[in-house]
């Protein structure tokens, strides 16, 4: 019988019950929210909860197994991983796009309800230059330290890669910590108006980003210990570093949109 060689350097990825565990552990976190804000009832976003967790972990396993052991992630494969996660991001964009186009809407055309002003009477806001600048500062250092990282990498410095994902990673939960703190002094709520609902809709989902590419971070800090990466081959560590770039500049907009604009400056009613 002749032996089967691969004649192509594509990756024909196998067959994984991932994605379909992934979509049911979503849908059990999305239905177990909605389910404990009514009830209170609390097992079925745990249980969602974790099983998103566990789709993450096992599928990041998988592909290091591919990328690592199997060696499947040729060139032309990581080209288009590239292609995916530059698509992924652009679709982020899209997402943030319509946030930012709702607080715009009600801030540039208030309406009587809100007393023909923005921020809408009785709205204290939060001071722009005490917890959002902080946070500002922390997000753009912790740009600069995974740029490190991903420079010391290239230049096959392993020593500054796992210091400066470190560091990064230390940023990034500094940064979520700050915002809960932040969440948990508002004058004001996500149900009190329109206001609060397109202010943690904005910021909120934005710090959900800041945990994913936390998480994100933390797997490539532990492949940088285990040797995973090589000047020339670590589409991994690209990837989180785009996506963490994208966080940051996603929190410059919001910065200077809710923080700094609308929150200090009352606009008149067209």
């Amino acid at each position: 019988m002749a032996t089967h060689t691969k004649g192509h350097e594509y990756h024909l990825v196998d067959p994984s019950p991932w994605p379909a565990v992934g979509a049911v552990s979503v849908l059990a976190l999305a239905v177990g929210l909605i389910v404990f804000m009514h009830s209170g009832f609390v097992w079925l976003l745990v249980a969602g909860g974790l099983g998103v967790a566990y789709t993450m972990l096992v599928w990041w396993r998988d592909i290091t197994k591919e990328a690592v052991v199997e060696k499947h992630h040729t060139m032309i494969v990581r080209i288009g991983l590239r292609y995916g996660m530059i698509l992924f991001i652009a679709s982020e964009v899209m997402f943030f796009a319509a946030w930012f186009w709702a607080y715009f809407n009600a801030s540039l055309f208030p309406t009587e309800q809100m007393g023909n002003t923005w921020p809408p009477e009785g709205v204290i806001t939060f001071p722009t230059w005490d917890l959002p600048f902080l946070n500002t500062l922390i997000l753009l250092l912790s740009s600069t330290t995974v740029t490190w990282a991903h420079h010391a990498l290239r230049q096959g410095d392993y020593d500054g890669l796992k210091k400066g994902l470190l560091v990064t990673v230390a940023l990034g939960l500094l940064f979520t910590c700050v915002q809960v703190y932040e969440y948990s002094h508002a004058a004001f709520s996500f149900s009190g108006g329109i206001y609060g609902s397109t202010f943690f809709m904005a910021t909120g989902f934005h710090g959900f980003h800041v945990i994913v590419g936390t998480i994100f971070l933390i797997v490539c800090t532990v492949r940088a210990f285990k040797g995973h990466f090589t000047p020339d081959h670590h589409f991994g560590l690209e990837a989180a570093a785009w996506y963490w770039h994208f966080v940051d500049v996603v929190w410059l907009f919001l910065f200077s949109a809710i923080y700094w604009w609308g929150a200090g400056t009352a606009i008149a009613a067209h």
